[in-house]
This record gives structure tokens, C-alpha cells and sequence, in this order.
């Protein structure tokens, strides 16, 4: 894990949270993770935001390697930025990974831009097209972003490269039917 468990938590982090994370509580894990990250409110000088930040970490890796996504993105957004751990964008990258592996849009296209950039991973804009094509195919907020993304990417490849990532896309989404947007 990337930090311990505090002993004597802050006044601003429900015990009770505490205590049901530490029951391996992926939901409790993630709030704990997050009320670190957010804090009480009160400003916090830069040794105690690092030190809440590390226990945000924490929570939420333990939420992470139970499969959550939510808690997997959040620990790859402290990784890409620095906050409570090294900033590291392969691990970042590989956490996008796993929640884009899981079908999260917001992951599947952030991981396609890393890969248009070669940021944590190596540059390569078929892998890009590809996460960015699963990304766009989703209804949402972003999706105009990720179809703009993914054309930008698209311009960059061949067209049968484009042709067999469309069939990587296709088999892709038989593997991982997602729910019926409401």
C-alpha cells in the first residue's frame, strides 16, 4: 500500500467512517479517502495537506485493489498530480488503465490521450484511437470532447489501422455489455 493507516485520526475524519474502512468497506474506504483529500474546511499548511493527502492515497488504494473504479481513478488523479505520493504517470497510467478496463468513459478517454502523448505510457495513437473510440461511443457530458479527441488521433493512422481498432472497438463492447442509459 502507499501509507499507513493513521493511528490517531484527525478530529475532522469520522471515527466511525474509520473504523468501518478499516473493515475493508470499499464505499467507507472511498469516503474516508476522500475526506482526507478534502479536509475539515480549515486551511491546512503544506506538512498537514501532504500528511492528509498520503492518507487520502491510502484509502483509496485499498478501495482500488478491490476493483473499484471510483477509488481507482482518484488514485490515479493523486498520482498524475503529486498529492500524498510521488508523482508517477506510468502508475497513474495504470490505474486509468484498470478503470478502463472496468468501462469507465472518463478513464477510457483520459487513457487515450495519454497515449496520444506518450505521457506514462509509450506514444501511440492507435492504442489512443482505440481508448478514445470506447470513451466517445458513451453518452456523457465529455463525450463530444472524446469524439473530437478521437478524430484529432484518427488523422494520425492509417485507415486500415482504424479499421481494425474499429473491430477491436466492436468485440470490446460485446465482452463488456454496458447498462442501458437511463
Amino acid at each position: 500500500m502507499v501509507a499507513q493507516a493513521p493511528a490517531t485520526p484527525p478530529t475532522s475524519i469520522d471515527r466511525a467512517l474509520l473504523a468501518k474502512a478499516t473493515t475493508g468497506d470499499v464505499a467507507a474506504e472511498i469516503k474516508a479517502g476522500d475526506a482526507y483529500a478534502a479536509g475539515n474546511g480549515a486551511p491546512r499548511d503544506a506538512r498537514q495537506l501532504a500528511a492528509d493527502y498520503k492518507q487520502a492515497a491510502f484509502w483509496y488504494g485499498k478501495a482500488a485493489v478491490q476493483g473499484n473504479t471510483v477509488a481507482q481513478i482518484h488514485l490515479a488523479d493523486l498520482y498524475r498530480d503529486g498529492r500524498g505520493v510521488p508523482r508517477d504517470m506510468a502508475q497513474a497510467a495504470a490505474w486509468y488503465r484498470k478503470a478502463a478496463e472496468l468501462g469507465d468513459a472518463g478513464a477510457q478517454g483520459t487513457l487515450g490521450i495519454l497515449y496520444s502523448v506518450g505521457m506514462g505510457v509509450p506514444h501511440d495513437d492507435v492504442e489512443a484511437y482505440f481508448w478514445l473510440a470506447l470513451a466517445a461511443a458513451v453518452p456523457g457530458p465529455n463525450q463530444a470532447r472524446f469524439v473530437t479527441n478521437r478524430q484529432s488521433v484518427g488523422e494520425h493512422i492509417t485507415t486500415d489501422q482504424q479499421s481494425q481498432v474499429e473491430d477491436r472497438v466492436a468485440a470490446w463492447k460485446a465482452a463488456h455489455p454496458r447498462a442501458p442509459v437511463q
